[in-house]
């Protein structure tokens, strides 16, 4: 096992990360722009280095920096949290060059995942459904309009390089495909350096079904339930998780967690990593892509397993052993989770930078508070918006939507605007407590009950 472990990260994954690694007896090394000097993940961490000014690129995205970082602090390995350089190839190859060992998995896997193009042609390879579409990328709107004609409208143009709903945009017909693929294009090139774009067939009101899997170094792979991942933002953005999905056969779990396997198989992939999937009205699945990070939801699955997934990440990249196998995993009981975010829904959901002046989270049994921010917090305006996340866990998924309604309206926060107020609404809405969702219910939802532009 290290002795020494550096978290290139920061918020609530930076401090959900230090606090697994002192359950481990590990010391922990935090990184730290000069805006978040006085962050919750700086003082927890046994040492803390400041890598520059604080937006991202000039800090946390500051390649140089973080890894001048990794040599001053002498840690023998790095976790990269979600987002920033979690599932880049570069980063991991040039931290193996300085024999430090990279929490996540083998550089391949990334690369072979990361992009869209190769992760679909492996989840052919491996027998996985795949939504109809170009077989790669198009090369050029002209191809794009043909591959739709083709498979039929609506379409969904969709960034190879593309991640956290970036880069995506629906076409409903010929006449709108020649801007909208402009449009996406250029997100692209912005987003991710690269503008290659697939076609893919718009799958109606289809459920987003993700199911967790952890591998080890010696050949074992599990998959640990699903997650219900359909409550989502108009960009594609997740808002409230669960595990599991309410609409899940035992029979279709069971074939989604064997698929999931293989695709990860395909490429190599060893640590905690996620395969999404598309579930149609039917109960057909479709291979949507791979995230080779442990994602920001991975606490419900936590909760209905009993299983630490951020400490298993520790101890699969030190070369343990999984000391379980598939028939013993078994889920117990709802959790759901709700992101918090500093954002104001009154106002088309712009984010809301500022001190938080009063900061009383609810406190009882079987809720769970992910967070960074206490009383006298000042949230930046460089970071991602979100603030916190809130996990609750129930015998069935009726008594964790009550317990999720009470603890969003006992959640106080002052001094900056957050989307609690719309998460109460959003959770109490008849279609979410009766589970009857799927990717098109925050639009509906907000179409019913629209904000302030």
């Amino acid at each position: 096992m290290f002795e020494k472990v550096l978290i290139a990260n920061r918020g609530e994954i930076a401090c959900r990360v230090i606090r697994a690694c002192h359950v481990l007896g590990l010391q922990t090394v935090a990184v730290y722009s000069k805006a978040d000097r006085e962050s919750r993940h700086v003082s927890m961490a046994d040492e803390a280095i400041c890598i520059g000014e604080g937006p991202n690129m000039d800090s946390y995205l500051n390649l140089p920096n973080v890894l001048m970082a990794i040599e001053i602090s002498g840690a023998q390995a790095v976790h990269p949290g979600f987002g920033y350089f979690s599932e880049n190839a570069r980063f991991a190859e040039e931290v193996a060059l300085m024999g430090v060992k990279f929490i996540g998995p083998p550089v391949g896997a990334i690369r072979g995942m990361g992009d869209k193009d190769k992760a679909k042609r492996s989840a052919i390879e491996a027998g996985c459904p795949v939504v109809p579409g170009s077989e790669g990328a198009v090369s050029g709107e002209a191809e794009a309009a043909k591959v739709a004609s083709e498979i039929g409208y609506p379409v969904l143009l969709k960034a190879v390089a593309g991640g956290g709903g970036r880069g995506i945009r629906r076409v409903n017909s010929e006449a709108e495909i020649a801007q909208v693929f402009k449009t996406a294009q250029q997100e692209a090139a912005a987003s991710f350096g690269n503008d290659d774009m697939l076609v893919e067939k718009f799958v109606i009101e289809p459920r987003h079904v993700e199911m967790q899997l952890l591998g080890d170094e010696h050949g074992t792979m599990l998959y640990l339930g699903e997650r219900e991942c359909s409550v989502q933002n108009l960009r594609h953005q997740k808002i409230v998780e669960e595990a599991p999905c309410a609409s899940l056969t035992p029979e279709a779990r069971k074939d989604m967690g064997e698929a999931a396997v293989r695709v990860a198989r395909s490429v190599g992939y060893t640590n905690a990593g996620t395969v999404e999937f598309l579930l149609d009205r039917d109960g057909k699945f479709y291979f949507l892509e791979m995230n080779t990070r442990i994602q920001v939801e991975h606490p419900v699955t936590e909760l209905v397993t009993g299983l630490d997934i951020v400490a298993w990440q520790i101890r699969i990249a030190a070369g343990e052993r999984l000391p379980i196998g598939q028939e013993e995993i078994a889920c117990r009981g709802h959790a759901i989770e709700a992101r918090i975010t500093a954002q104001d829904p009154d106002r088309d959901f712009a984010p809301s930078a500022g001190k938080v002046t009063v900061w009383n989270p609810p406190g009882f049994a079987n809720v769970r508070l992910d967070t960074h921010v206490t009383t006298g917090f000042t949230v930046a305006p460089f970071y991602d918006p979100m603030i916190a996340k809130l996990i609750v866990w129930g015998e069935n998924r009726e008594a964790a939507v009550r317990l999720l309604q009470v603890a969003l309206r006992e959640f106080e926060v002052e001094g900056i605007q957050t989307n609690i107020p719309f998460l109460i609404r959003l959770t109490a809405h008849p279609d979410y407590v009766r589970g009857d969702v799927s990717t098109a219910f925050v639009p509906n939802f907000l179409s019913e009950s629209p904000v302030v532009a």
